[in-house]
């Protein structure tokens, strides 16, 4: 059985937050695969590169490059589930990521009435 990758992203230290189209989601610790796979250290020496990574066609995996990929049932197997993550953790691995990766630190606490009484989320970019 295949368990299709949905959505990847990339987070801190070397992780990928990977959504599955089961609607299951499992952090992956790509930074093991350094020491067993020469061609997993390019992740961490070519700067900018981890943060490309995609779900390839059908979801059957997640790659960088040509050279450089993980299948489906790898991350599924591998994968931390998220359930079993402390979910504090996981936000802040993504606000870390987000901050670092755009300079930018979000508010979302902040919120307007609009006039025909919907609410409407401001986020404030610092």
């Amino acid at each position: 059985m295949f368990y299709r990758v949905k959505e990847v992203k990339p987070l801190p230290s070397y992780n990928v937050l990977v959504s599955f189209v089961t609607g299951e989601c499992k952090r992956y610790n790509v930074a093991q695969l350094f020491e067993k796979w020469d061609v997993f250290k390019t992740l961490s020496s070519v700067n900018g590169l981890f943060e490309q990574v995609k779900v390839d066609t059908g979801g059957y995996g997640i790659s960088w490059n040509d050279d450089i990929d993980l299948s489906c049932n790898e991350l599924w197997e591998n994968g931390m589930s998220i359930d079993a993550a402390p979910t504090d953790d996981l936000q802040e691995m993504q606000a870390a990521y987000d901050r670092k990766h755009t300079g930018r630190k979000e508010d979302s606490g902040v919120h307007q009435v609009a006039p025909n009484s919907e609410l409407k989320e401001i986020t404030i970019l610092q």
